[in-house]
């Protein structure tokens, strides 16, 4: 595979649907800190049967933004049907385990840990206190759900990312692309894999040196 030049240069904004705008707003604004930047009014934007609504964007620093659309008339339970999971946007029977659910989520990173607590510290005190808080691997995360149900995460690295745990993360995603095009892919296919590329590719690897 030939190199691309990586041109991009962030977030410039995710966007989600809100059926609870005054909540949303609570939550991010008034909870979090992050202010509003930017809001877009729309009236008979697309087609003939398109709701009006407006389209608003929250700082969440470094010139990113987190953004909801609002749209007029437009009503719908947030708890969905009973029996399902998810948010606003997905809906999940009472069949798709947990795990698979809780994966879709938005995080945000912070600079250490007094930022990391103070955040903890924030959320707690509002109508949507923290749901988890973990280490894992490189990183130290709190969770909750915000107002429409997205799993909402903020981060601090506990220590930088290592060239050596880049080259290792390329050759887990090509062990897992090998994979994933045979029948019956498993985690255990995955390690053998990934075993044999580093045989196929340690001659070419330059030593590290301290």
């Amino acid at each position: 595979m030939s190199e691309r030049d990586h041109r991009v240069q962030g977030v410039d904004h995710v966007a989600f649907p809100t059926f609870d705008p005054a909540a949303t707003v609570r939550f991010y604004r008034d909870v979090l800190g992050f202010p509003v930047v930017h809001s877009i009014c729309a009236a008979g934007w697309g087609p003939e049967d398109h709701p009006d609504f407006i389209h608003f964007f929250f700082d969440i620093g470094n010139s990113d933004r987190i953004a909801f659309f609002y749209y007029f008339g437009t009503e719908t339970s947030v708890g969905g049907a009973e029996g399902e999971r998810g948010d606003v946007y997905a809906r999940f029977g009472a069949d798709v385990p947990e795990y698979f659910v809780r994966s879709r989520h938005l995080a945000i990173h912070v600079d250490d840990e007094e930022d990391l607590l103070e955040y903890r510290r924030r959320l707690d005190a509002s109508d949507w206190p923290v749901e988890m808080q973990i280490q894992h691997e490189t990183i130290e995360s709190i969770y909750t759900h915000d107002p429409n149900g997205y799993m909402f995460e903020i981060t601090r690295a506990m220590r930088p990312v290592t060239p050596q745990e880049d080259l290792d993360a390329n050759l887990t995603i090509d062990a897992l692309l090998d994979v994933v095009a045979e029948p019956e892919p498993t985690f255990g296919k995955l390690l053998a894999r990934k075993a044999e590329l580093i045989v196929e590719r340690a001659a070419d690897w330059e030593p590290v040196t301290s």
